[in-house]
């Protein structure tokens, strides 16, 4: 669903991404590890064609430069900015816009509310639909924003960090959501994740970043956790390990 190739991204001087290339297909879900400045933000936004990166990007075997990617993707960022006081409703019904802006009266319909609520329902924060986004917290407004994601009906999700503010239920919550989504059709996900262990939960592929480059891609099964010591610079299955100690 997704093809990269030799993709790569320089801010002035600086090199931020370098030959970037790997396939993703439906019903995959992929999750973008690495230390903080490896470039994990600046792939997700060239793959959803933000950024005027260099090289190329595919989806459904179309070049994203040429298409409206819009239709097809929904990018949730870890930063997202509220500019008005929307109420929950009306800030889900954002991610419909795409299905209403061609009609005559530019306005949702029935069918639009009724997506919305289910979306609402999914997250679990109907009884928030009401109240303005500017009353919430920080793991409310999260859950907001999937829901307005959900909503868009893409058939790609790429998600930046996408656990930031969730206590530990709604995190729960959030992988089992994002799974049985993407069980479904023709979709996929991408996500940006530092909690390995929530990667583990939720991924079936890996892709690990260090650098602006590839240092693994592949199948969680097959991944070399030994990895992650070399770019931490800390033997994280040690800590891994010690921190389960105090659970048994």
């Amino acid at each position: 669903m997704i093809e990269a190739s030799k993709l790569s991204f320089s801010y002035g001087n600086k090199k931020i991404l370098n030959n970037i290339s790997f396939k993703i297909f439906e019903n995959d879900r992929l999750c973008i590890i690495g230390p903080n400045g490896s470039g994990k933000t600046t792939l997700l936004k060239s793959l959803c064609n933000i950024l005027d990166f260099q090289g190329s990007v595919f989806i459904d075997n179309k070049n994203i430069k040429y298409i409206e990617v819009y239709k097809t993707v929904a990018f949730m960022s870890q930063i997202s900015e509220i500019y008005f006081d929307y109420s929950v409703f009306e800030t889900v019904m954002l991610g419909r816009y795409s299905s209403f802006k061609d009609k005559f009266f530019s306005t949702p319909d029935k069918k639009d509310n009724e997506i919305v609520l289910e979306c609402l329902e999914r997250v679990k924060i109907i009884h928030l639909k009401d109240k303005s986004i500017n009353e919430l917290s920080g793991g409310e407004l999260q859950k907001v924003f999937l829901a307005r994601v959900f909503a868009q009906n893409p058939k790609i999700i790429l998600m930046d960090e996408p656990a930031n503010h969730l206590d530990l239920n709604s995190q729960m919550e959030l992988i089992y959501n994002l799974k049985e989504w993407v069980s479904k059709e023709e979709r996929c996900i991408v996500a940006v994740m530092h909690d390995i262990n929530n990667v583990f939960n939720f991924a079936n592929k890996i892709l690990l970043l260090n650098k602006g480059e590839i240092l693994y891609f592949g199948d969680c099964e097959n991944f070399n956790l030994e990895l992650l010591n070399k770019i931490y610079n800390v033997n994280v299955v040690e800590y891994m390990k010690n921190s389960l100690t105090k659970w048994l």
